[in-house]
């Protein structure tokens, strides 16, 4: 038995296509999807602003608040929470050129008022967390922007978000690159920054993923470490990445298993979830799996948390301890790498 919660989002199951090539399974319908997350054991959902209401633009006030009370029936029916609603802003073309720091004023306040429903939406699912993932907050052309300007044009936004609701909180989750190649919040500490910047720091943290500071070339056990200790990991998504490469959501500890088992021991290590914060898993099913193994991922990341949750309780901190006490580092790496292979 774990001791995190952990929630699933509805584009972890996907179904294949991807920039070089078309679908390569049948797409599922999103309450087939949520029956399913409830069956593997999951405690919540996180949603984009649109996989609650399908295209949600061309939709009144109203008719985005009732279609949310739709899921909201539904979650309840399968006794799953909401985690978090994320405004998704790279898809629209008004967001070709970023959208909290869109250039043109209309695509700004279309931002604006997408992140507000978003809220809206949340209220409704009954959490009180926003996710930015700042997908094309930044440049392609350099110079298309003065940075400074975008920078504090940001932050506005995100102030503006926190004047039109007292209760929200915000967690930056950052990327270094993709689909942008200059981010303007691309770790956890210009995320963190971004925070401080803010009329309410408090109430702006940040979402760490595993594949996001991989890219970086940072660790990612160390960027969960500095979120921690500044009490801003709000959230964290576990998955795994080949290299600094496009964002692949591998499963958790598909590639590196010592990486794997770091992330957990800092997060037990610092009693995350205790706030009632959730894992994450954002991987996805590699696009060369059939229909039958669309939620395999899945299950191999929950199983892998578990395995790894079992190998930081038999980490004997006395022999670690005794290795640096000696400089015997050689023997420390020894004794990691056999308690990760069993021997």
């Amino acid at each position: 038995m774990s001791r995190f919660k952990f929630s699933v989002g509805p584009w972890n199951v996907a179904d294949g296509t991807d920039v070089y090539g078309p679908p390569t399974r049948r797409p599922l319908d999103l309450e087939t999807k949520i029956k399913k997350f409830a069956e593997l054991g999951f405690s919540a959902v996180q949603f984009h602003d649109d996989d609650v209401v399908p295209d949600i633009s061309s939709k009144s006030e109203k008719q985005i608040i009732a279609e949310a009370k739709s899921v909201k029936a539904m979650l309840d029916h399968y006794n799953l929470k909401a985690e978090f609603v994320a405004p998704r802003l790279w898809f629209e073309s008004e967001f070709k050129d970023g959208a909290y720091t869109a250039p043109k004023k209309a695509n700004w306040e279309h931002a604006l008022w997408r992140s507000y429903r978003s809220i809206d939406i949340a209220n409704v699912l009954g959490c009180d967390l926003i996710v930015l993932w700042l997908a094309r907050e930044g440049t392609l052309c350099l110079e298309s922007k003065k940075p400074v300007p975008a920078i504090l044009q940001l932050v506005e936004s995100l102030n503006k978000m926190l004047r039109y609701d007292a209760k929200i909180r915000i967690a930056i989750e950052p990327k270094p690159n993709e689909p942008i190649d200059r981010s303007y919040a691309g770790t956890i500490g210009h995320a963190l920054a971004v925070a401080g910047m803010t009329i309410d720091p408090d109430r702006v943290g940040g979402l760490l993923e595993s594949a996001h500071a991989t890219m970086a070339g940072l660790d990612p056990t160390h960027e969960m470490a500095f979120a921690l200790a500044v009490g801003k990991l709000w959230s964290v998504h576990l998955n795994d990445q080949n290299g600094v490469r496009f964002d692949q959501d591998r499963a958790f500890g598909a590639e590196n298993l010592r990486s794997a088992f770091n992330q957990i021991k800092v997060l037990c290590d610092n009693n995350y979830g205790a706030n009632g914060e959730y894992i994450g898993l954002d991987v996805k099913a590699m696009r060369s799996s059939d229909d039958a193994y669309g939620f395999k991922h899945l299950e191999t990341s929950l199983r892998i948390v578990r395995l790894m949750e079992k190998k930081v309780g038999q980490l004997d901190q006395a022999k670690v301890d005794a290795f640096v006490a000696v400089n015997d580092y050689e023997g420390l790496e020894m004794y990691i790498l056999e308690l990760l292979l069993g021997a």
